[in-house]
């Protein structure tokens, strides 16, 4: 029993250096030092609080948090989905090699959602899948379906939502970046600014972009967009980052805002237009 209880806290040790995306408690008190700590954000946004009998798709899911939340609120299947490979995701022909490599390593094969996985004695079924990959006649549809944090990496969100779409069945809950300084001179104008510069940094609409998105996918919103600040986790990079002068520039200023107060995203509630 003594060697049983040195081996889990010494798997639990080694758990907590692994580059997290994910704040996640792997037992009480044992926190991963993520780059975002969601936890702080879950009781605000339009997330079921229930999802028992439901069978549930949590696309893009690193390391795993809103999956494994899923399982907590009592789904009865949970899917995640993920590209564990970085050279395989959305890249401008800029992009650098130790870019890619730098991501290649964070990524790590998923290893943190299969540390997390092991330890949290999930059920959650994982598969490596595009969004752009996804298909009613292979993995079914869903009754509710997370999309965090991942149209602003593609270079085609409107085709990503609209293969989510063609798997949705109940309601999605679309969280994601949003350019704050569009967002309030343009409230209502659909905007983006586009990077596509050396890293998978592709679109970064306004919230009224992000409804024209999933309009033009095929969804209805069902709710007001909610605005909000994603809290920075204790592995995030913008904690050691704040340097005088920076707020000369506008990415400057992105960072400091992230560091301060979180990085500046909306969350949205739709579901599949019926059609007549």
């Amino acid at each position: 029993m003594a060697q049983e209880v040195a081996a889990a806290s010494d798997e639990l040790a080694s758990a907590l250096q692994l580059e997290w995306y994910h704040t996640i408690e792997l037992e009480p008190g044992v926190i991963t030092p993520g780059w975002f700590d969601t936890r702080a954000i879950v009781g605000r946004l339009p997330f079921p609080t229930s999802l028992k009998d439901k069978r549930c798709l949590d696309v893009a899911t690193f390391d795993g948090f809103w999956a494994f939340e899923m399982e907590r609120r009592g789904a009865e299947d949970v899917y995640a989905i993920d590209v564990l490979d970085p050279y395989a995701w959305d890249w401008p022909a800029t992009a650098e090699e130790e870019t890619l490599d730098a991501l290649n390593r964070r990524k790590d094969s998923g290893r943190g959602l299969t540390v997390a996985h092991r330890l949290l004695d999930s059920r959650v079924q994982f598969e490596e899948r595009s969004v752009y990959e996804l298909d009613p006649g292979e993995i079914g549809e869903f009754d509710f379906v997370y999309v965090g944090s991942l149209l602003m990496h593609l270079r085609d969100p409107v085709r990503a939502l609209e293969r989510v779409r063609s798997v949705c069945r109940g309601t999605l809950l679309l969280v994601d970046n949003i350019d704050l300084w569009l967002t309030l001179v343009f409230p209502r104008r659909a905007v983006a600014t586009f990077d596509g510069m050396g890293r998978p940094w592709w679109w970064k609409a306004n919230t009224a972009g992000l409804l024209r998105m999933l309009r033009a996918a095929g969804f209805e919103v069902v709710s007001s967009p909610m605005r909000f600040y994603m809290p920075p986790g204790a592995g995030h990079p913008s904690r050691r980052s704040i340097r005088p002068g920076m707020l000369r520039t506008r990415e400057g200023r992105q960072i400091a805002i992230t560091a301060l107060k979180g990085d500046p995203h909306a969350a949205v509630l739709a579901r599949p237009i019926t059609q007549a």
